[in-house]
């Protein structure tokens, strides 16, 4: 059975060493999170996913979930008595807002809490992951009648929360949607239709489940411009706070899936079931675009925390396993053979875990913390350049961390040779749930599209520009430091085809959006790769001027300049390719008749 270790040295590293949050310790929810207090939250988060969520993952791939003849669901062995011990620890609440019971701490704590979770049981995390999303989206866009109603206990775990977007017939498309929503005299709406692919849909583990449901209202105008989005509970709430009747939204069927056996991936049919309007009518797709850029942050992050438990677990074999010499002499003379660590396509494989790894987990926590300061910066300008940056990234985030994510899990366990494909050591289960990251929340073809298509030319292209000025400012400030060059150097040449890929993209994707379309998954990636080399730059620079002073562990810093070192050697170059592939455009991709095929 494999096992985890939550990677908190390193976390600490970047929140404390290259993030510096005591910087911010005069916005909103940071004058709290001190480095003592964030260590502690951390320390208790990491026994928690170890010892409780990660010795029940395999067994809920196994068990799965259950539906019974009256629609109700439960979760695998020990999902329910595990739950009840994270909203006993306060968990739901770390984030969330202090008005509705939360203890408002920085997002960025929370990216780092949630990345434990995951690596420990990705099926278990979803269901408080989607609560967050949901409660998010209800904070944002509901009155103040919903919110005082319903946030309380979704902040406190009590009841938990989904997003019901997809139909049978539709999926990106929204604006096909068919759901309806039929208006009552006293202000609620009846909501018929069904919905598929709900994860989190049904299940045991919380007294009341909330959905927000994309419909459409009798006189809404066709296609995207007419969704609106409603908050249907399982069951009603009394005006005292007491759950009342049972809401007629049964779960039809669990959807038979690839992994995330321990989550209830529901068909939800509603049959008139009562709900009330999120927001304004006819703008639901806008307020549940909260939900769903949290969403694919978290989506993203799935694909770092698989990859991070997937790596450990190969290392481990990779240590203990002995095959054959080393090609260059026997490494173990006093054993029959050589681990198989000491083979370079082995150390390749891990490498290439391991030093996305880091600097995913590095930008996954800077993108956290512009969302921080999107809402809690002082000025309104800081305000808009973090919005402006996590809004271009995100896409980058879910689309690069769950195909590289995805990768990585593969290559471990392709060490683990035949025993990765067997399910007793647990690899296969790492690729097989890893592999929804890339489809769900928006495919990566999808995320790609957004970014060429949506972002890049959002508001004159100011959130790009934006971004190159902190890649830029920070090149000039890190020029002429020692050693610094062969992080900086790779750097430049990758922001120059970049900037090049994106030239290119304004002069050919309006003469031809067939261009953009063939070259977005590409630039995605060359975005990706700049995003994560800028990571390690900085992590370097940092690193050494530890090693310099004299703090903390050397071996650790060295380390950290060395595996750095091998991303900027091994994945940077792949920027070359990636731009001669956008500038071949779409000929070579068009080319064939559909019936060629």
């Amino acid at each position: 059975m494999p096992s985890y270790q939550a990677p908190l040295k390193d976390m600490m590293f970047v929140l404390n060493d290259m993030l510096e949050l005591e910087r911010y310790r005069n916005l909103p929810g940071f004058a709290d999170a001190t480095p003592d207090l964030v260590a502690a939250i951390l320390e208790e988060a990491a026994k928690f996913c170890e010892n409780e969520l990660a010795p029940l993952n395999r067994i809920g791939d196994e068990k799965g979930c259950v539906r019974h003849p009256d629609g109700s669901v439960t979760t695998p062995p020990g999902f329910k008595e595990a739950y009840e011990k994270f909203v006993e620890g306060g968990w739901p609440s770390l984030t969330n807002p202090v008005e509705y019971g939360g203890q408002g701490l920085p997002h960025v704590v929370g990216f780092a809490f949630e990345e434990m979770l995951i690596s420990a049981n990705m099926a278990f995390a979803m269901y408080p992951g989607l609560t967050n999303g949901a409660i998010a989206a209800i904070y944002a866009g509901a009155d103040e009648e919903l919110k005082d109603r319903y946030l309380p206990k979704m902040v406190e775990g009590r009841w938990t929360g989904t997003m019901n977007l997809t139909e049978p017939h539709c999926g990106t498309d929204l604006g096909l949607i068919r759901t309806k929503a039929e208006p009552e005299a006293d202000g609620s709406y009846r909501i018929t239709g069904t919905k598929i692919f709900i994860s989190a849909g049904e299940h045991d583990m919380s007294e009341n489940i909330i959905h927000l449901v994309l419909a459409k209202l009798p006189d809404a105008p066709k296609g995207t411009k007419g969704i609106s989005l409603f908050l249907v509970p399982k069951f009603l709430v009394n005006d005292d706070g007491t759950l009342g009747e049972r809401n007629p939204v049964t779960c039809g069927a669990i959807e038979e899936k690839m992994g995330i056996h321990g989550n209830s991936t529901c068909v939800l049919n509603y049959d008139g079931a009562k709900g009330w309007i999120v927001g304004r009518p006819n703008e639901g797709l806008k307020n549940m675009f909260i939900m769903m850029n949290a969403a694919r942050l978290g989506v993203g992050l799935q694909g770092l925390a698989l990859s991070e438990v997937a790596c450990q677990n190969a290392v481990a074999y990779a240590k203990d396993r002995l095959q054959g010499r080393a090609l260059s002499g026997p490494k173990y003379p006093d054993r029959p053979a050589d681990p198989i660590i000491v083979h370079p396509d082995v150390r390749r494989m891990l490498l290439d875990a391991r030093s996305f790894n880091e600097a995913a987990r590095a930008l996954g926590l800077w993108g956290a913390l512009q969302v921080d300061l999107t809402h809690k910066a002082e000025s309104q300008e800081e305000r808009l350049a973090a919005d402006d940056i996590i809004s271009l990234l995100t896409p980058v985030i879910k689309g690069v961390f769950t195909d590289m994510g995805f990768d990585n899990c593969v290559k471990a366990q392709q060490v683990f040779g035949g025993h990765g494909y067997i399910r007793e050591w647990g690899m296969e289960q790492f690729v097989r749930d890893a592999r929804i990251a890339m489809i769900y929340e928006g495919t990566n073809g999808i995320q790609a599209l957004d970014l060429v298509g949506r972002k890049l030319a959002l508001n004159g292209g100011r959130a790009l520009r934006t971004y190159f000025g902190v890649l830029e400012a920070f090149m000039k400030e890190a020029a002429g430091e020692e050693g610094m060059d062969r992080f900086l150097e790779p750097l430049e040449r990758a922001v120059k085809r970049l900037q090049k890929a994106t030239m290119w993209l304004m002069e050919n994707g309006m003469k031809d959006r067939d261009n953009a379309g063939a070259v977005a998954v590409d630039y995605m990636h060359l975005m990706g790769l700049v995003a994560l080399g800028h990571m390690w730059a900085q992590m370097a620079r940092v690193a050494r001027r530890k090693l310099a002073e004299g703090a903390g562990d050397s071996r650790f810093y060295e380390n950290k300049i060395r595996t750095g070192e091998y991303f900027m050697a091994r994945w940077m170059p792949e920027t070359r390719a990636r731009l001669a592939k956008i500038e071949a455009g779409a000929a070579p991709i068009m080319a064939l008749a559909d019936d060629d095929f």
